[in-house]
């Protein structure tokens, strides 16, 4: 039984991770109706796992259900960009600077392959995008903060989905420069460093998409 129990967390927690990833990178875009059949069978999941997905990506304003016409992705507003900014300065730094009083050796370790992976980075915009977000989610568990987390996921999702939709027109996210000295700041301690790096990353990101509105 516990066996069952845990295999339908896992599973639930997949197709979450799923079917956020599809609507975070656009695949299925914004106003698309969800398909139930068509997404147990494309995530691999059954059907409950799957309702359970869909329910915190309601909450996190990323899918929306309206009774008796579906379940469909939620659109993109981009006016909220400015406010969704205006969060993510103040959490963004926020989660840096404990990630750099709490992180532990295993953490930097991780952190120390994300720097390999900076310096040995192929170029392209779907490719930086991808490890954008890999740095992002491993900083966010560095912070050892659950609910810190959990919100600083949701607006970084809701933030992916507007980089994603000006993909072709935005600068490529120049990792080195922006990325590269905060992941050093974190595993050598230096907190008030590492806010100050990711409150600027943030900002350059709202400057960049401003410029392309």
């Amino acid at each position: 039984m516990k066996t069952g129990v845990n295999g339908a967390l896992r599973q639930a927690d997949r197709a979450y991770a799923g079917l956020r990833d599809l609507i975070v990178t656009l695949e299925l875009a914004p106003g698309a109706a969800l398909s139930e059949d068509e997404l147990m069978s494309r995530l691999s999941v059954g059907r409950t796992p799957l309702r359970e997905a869909v329910k915190r990506l309601e909450v996190e304003n990323l899918a929306v259900v309206f009774p008796r016409r579906g379940t469909f992705v939620s659109e993109v507003h981009l006016t909220d960009h400015s406010l969704i900014s205006d969060v993510r300065r103040q959490l963004e730094s926020h989660a840096a600077r404990r990630a750099a009083l709490r992180a532990t050796e295993e953490d930097r370790a991780r952190l120390e392959t994300l720097e390999q992976a900076i310096a040995h980075h192929p170029g392209g915009r779907a490719a930086s995008m991808r490890l954008d977000t890999d740095i992002h989610r491993e900083i966010y568990r560095c912070a050892h903060n659950h609910f810190l987390e959990a919100d600083l996921s949701h607006y970084y999702n809701l933030s992916l989905r507007i980089w994603y939709l000006f993909l072709d027109r935005l600068p490529e996210v120049d990792h080195a420069a922006e990325h590269l000295p905060m992941i050093r700041a974190i595993r050598s301690g230096d907190g008030e460093a590492a806010a100050e790096y990711a409150q600027q990353h943030v900002t350059h990101f709202e400057d960049s998409v401003n410029a392309a509105l």
